[in-house]
């Protein structure tokens, strides 16, 4: 259940960041609701899932996912310029989270 909840938060640090730069400085109401709401569930479900993993092993598995989805999410929605080299890092990133969950 802890691995459920640390990549659900991984989701929601993805969510709260992509929030955050749509808020414009916490001027836009909507997106600075979002920001909140996914911040304290994302810490939320971070702390939770420290209670049986690792922080290092759970602190990089979150950061990692939610890096590759805001990235990847920019790039969907053209924020910001896709290149094969940037998906060549994501990938490695994805690696490198997927490598920390087999090594638990």
């Amino acid at each position: 259940m802890s691995w459920v909840a640390l990549v659900v938060s991984g989701v929601l640090e993805a969510v709260w960041a992509t929030a955050l730069d749509k808020s414009e400085g916490f001027s836009k109401p909507s997106p600075s609701v979002v920001f909140l709401v996914a911040l304290v569930a994302s810490m939320g479900g971070l702390a939770y899932a420290m209670r049986d993993l690792p922080v290092g092993t759970a602190y990089a598995v979150w950061v990692g996912i939610g890096a590759v989805l805001t990235v990847v999410y920019a790039m969907a929605t053209g924020d910001e310029p896709a290149s094969l080299l940037k998906a060549a890092f994501l990938v490695m990133i994805i690696g490198g989270v997927v490598g920390l969950k087999l090594a638990h």
